[in-house]
């Protein structure tokens, strides 16, 4: 006989309950068949894979090898067997979900958890990217769904036909600076011409091949760019420069007054965030998340603090 999946089902048995009696009652056989299957194994590989001797089924070194190995091949069958099953009711293998980082992973916490108790064995695969990164991830195909994109996106978005978009919401900013910061102490409210001659800090777009999106900085505005939303909270906390935080990242600061907001008279311009979607993606685990990100209490667990 050929080594098959029956075969190291058998091996595995044996080895686990220490006997061919055990291990043909939990396979429903006869211990004369697992006996048969294993000696004609051995033949067909030319190796002995048990030691007889004593009163417990014991494995030789090149029968544990086989088996060490053949397990992997288990599992990767079993696998294999969910997914057929979970494809043909449905539900997704994986599905990829990019996030900008305007919204905290541990935000997304709570919907995780409600989406295992689905029990639709779908593995999700989270990334974050910023402002045209995120766009970009799901026009190349690297994401299913994309939480928190900001603006509309790019025409080949709505132009396509391939892609749906929902908004998410919008969300509060506060011009923000250290106590120590120059800025602290002018006047209010402060102009654009004396807000450019200070460093702001901004989370660098991740994007790659489309054109960068900018948000609040002005034009010759001397630029700190770091990678996160949280770098440019501690980056401003530093007094290392100025610029917009999310009110409800920021509030927590200004009552302690290691943060100090200040009125611009050009506000931070405005672009509500978005959901999208591959329209070519149709599975039920999809359709579960954008049913879910589409309810007024997830999109305030998200935007708000």
């Amino acid at each position: 006989m050929n080594l098959t999946l029956e075969a190291l089902r058998i091996l595995d048995a044996i080895n686990r309950k220490g006997s061919f009696a055990a291990a043909a009652m939990e396979l429903d056989r006869v211990p004369s068949a697992l006996t048969y299957s294993v000696r004609k194994l051995e033949e067909d590989l030319d190796v002995l894979l048990f030691d007889r001797r004593g009163h417990r089924a014991k494995l030789t070194s090149a029968g544990l090898e086989l088996l060490t190995e053949g397990r992997h091949l288990l599992r990767a069958a079993d696998e294999l067997e969910q997914r057929v099953k979970r494809i043909a009711t449905g539900w997704e293998v994986e599905l990829r979900i990019v996030m900008d980082s305007i919204i905290p992973f541990e935000k997304m916490l709570p919907l995780i958890d409600a989406f295992d108790r689905e029990g639709s064995g779908t593995r999700l695969r989270f990334s974050f990217e910023v402002l045209s990164g995120v766009w970009e991830s799901l026009l190349t195909g690297g994401a299913d769904l994309a939480i928190g994109a900001a603006y509309d996106g790019p025409d080949m978005i709505h132009m396509s036909g391939g892609f749906q978009t929902r908004p998410l919401g919008a969300i509060e900013w506060a011009f923000a600076v250290a106590p120590t910061h120059p800025l602290a102490a002018l006047p209010e409210p402060l102009t654009a011409s004396v807000i450019q001659q200070y460093r702001a800090v901004a989370v660098g777009d991740t994007g790659r091949a489309l054109p960068s999106i900018t948000s609040g900085l002005l034009t010759g505005q001397q630029t700190l760019t770091v990678p996160s939303l949280g770098a440019k909270l501690m980056a401003q906390l530093a007094g290392l420069g100025c610029g917009h935080l999310p009110r409800a990242m920021a509030a927590p600061h200004f009552a302690s007054g290691a943060l100090i907001e200040k009125q611009t008279l050009e506000a931070k311009p405005s672009g509500r965030n978005q959901i999208a979607w591959r329209t070519a993606s149709r599975g039920k685990s999809l359709k579960w998340f954008v049913s879910r990100l589409t309810e007024p209490a997830t999109q305030r667990m998200l935007l708000e603090s």
